[in-house]
């Protein structure tokens, strides 16, 4: 007969065993469970902002546009060169490379010699010196060009012998072409639309894509005038356009019945809010749908909106913070502090005040006023800021600002902050 004692032992022995095992094989059923559930989702992918959808929601007066400037391509004329410019989100991209298309498939199909060339200037590697974006031009078209080594104008060479070799029209795409400037200056611009001179059989086309807004009025008048023949503003989504856009991808994305209602109103009014941007509106869906997934709920509900909101801007301007320089965190931490002595009406001037008492703080020479504010306009574009231009009168102009970031964030932005700084 088994004591209790024999009893308690074995049962013990047995749950360490069995612990073990699952320990073991724990991530393995982990795994195995998940497979077994039935996703959400139906087309995943439909949400990245690299989806491009056969219908173009709300931008068919910019498509008949820019389709329009490019046009005479097809009668192997050069046009204009574009410079296309508006928030992200806003469908620049997504619109040229749209009409590219189309454009690159008319052309193949009548044999016609239009060659279209896309570019991120934002990629490392791929536009931080002039050498390195002549040498990725070139290799768009078959060009062996080595990562270094070569003398600039020799890269040149190489760029113009792959393109003399039969007459086209080359589509020259730069998207980000404002990351471009920033690193390497405007000269480059300039360069590149009067290359024309060394081309016997070829011709250039030039489309600019910038989110900054203020890009094109710091450039050089001369290369404003040679790469900005033709703009195009591209205006933010409202909420009822937004809408549309993320019932379009939520039909294609999820599978019937998993969105609640009421979702996607509140994604596209949250959208709306932060400039109309119809990337962040996606975004903002496909993560409250993978929240919903880890908590195995089989309906996308308001609630995990407003989970996704708060964990994307926290993703967000963490991630902002870790590649800015410092003077784009003094900024931003001057701003911070000022918010908390007026929750509204957060000036230029009184920023700056702080912002300088700050670097003297932590031995950095202050930017002048001029040059904090054009920081200023670059954490608006990126969001975490929104201004508004206030007219004083006979005073001049001043910059009102608000933080575009949640106020749950605040606290720990301020802290990475004040950490990273020494502060």
């Amino acid at each position: 007969m088994y004591t209790p004692f024999i009893i308690k032992k074995y049962l013990n022995k047995t749950l360490v065993k069995k612990n073990a095992k699952m320990k073991k094989g724990g991530l393995t059923n982990f795994f195995e469970n998940f497979l077994k559930k039935e996703s959400i989702f139906k087309d995943k992918a439909s949400l990245q902002y690299n989806f491009f959808p056969d219908t173009i929601l709300h931008r068919e007066e910019e498509i008949e546009q820019i389709a329009g400037v490019l046009a005479p391509t097809l009668r192997a004329e050069k046009p204009s060169n574009l410079f296309l410019y508006g928030k992200t989100g806003t469908g620049k991209t997504l619109v040229v490379k749209h009409v590219t298309a189309q454009l690159s498939k008319l052309a193949k199909e009548r044999n016609l010699p239009i060659t279209v060339a896309y570019l991120n200037c934002k990629l490392k590697r791929v536009a931080d010196t002039e050498y390195r974006l002549i040498a990725q031009i070139a290799r768009e078209f078959g060009q062996e060009v080595p990562a270094t080594g070569l003398p600039t104008d020799e890269v040149y060479k190489i760029f113009i012998d792959s393109l003399n070799s039969k007459k086209q029209i080359l589509v020259l795409i730069l998207d980000e072409i404002d990351q471009l400037v920033k690193k390497i200056g405007d000269e480059v611009l300039y360069n590149l639309t009067r290359l024309s001179s060394e081309f016997k059989n070829v011709e250039i086309v030039i489309i600019g894509i910038s989110n900054n807004l203020v890009f094109v009025d710091n450039l050089d008048p001369r290369v404003k005038s040679s790469l900005s023949e033709e703009e195009f503003l591209f205006n933010p989504y409202n909420a009822l356009q937004l809408q549309d856009i993320l019932r379009q991808r939520a039909k294609l994305a999820f599978k019937k019945d998993a969105l609640e209602e009421g979702v996607i109103e509140k994604c596209a009014a949250y959208a709306a809010r932060d400039h109309g941007d119809a990337r962040r509106a996606l975004e903002l869906l496909r993560v409250a749908a993978e929240l919903a997934e880890r908590k195995n709920n089989q309906k996308i509900a308001i609630t995990h909106l407003d989970l996704a909101e708060e964990k994307i801007e926290r993703d967000r301007v963490i991630d902002i913070l870790r590649t800015q320089p410092k003077q784009f965190q003094l900024t931003l931490y001057a701003i911070i502090l000022s918010s908390y002595k007026s929750e509204s009406n957060i000036f230029t001037g009184e920023i700056y005040e702080t912002y300088k008492e700050n670097c003297s703080k932590i031995g950095l020479k202050p930017l002048t006023q001029r040059r904090v504010s054009d920081i200023i306009a670059e954490l608006d574009m990126l969001g975490v800021i929104t201004t508004k231009i206030i007219s004083k009168g006979r005073y001049g102009r001043t910059r009102e600002i608000r933080l575009a970031i949640p106020s749950s964030t605040k606290p720990e932005v301020q802290a990475i902050l004040k950490d990273g700084l020494n502060l």
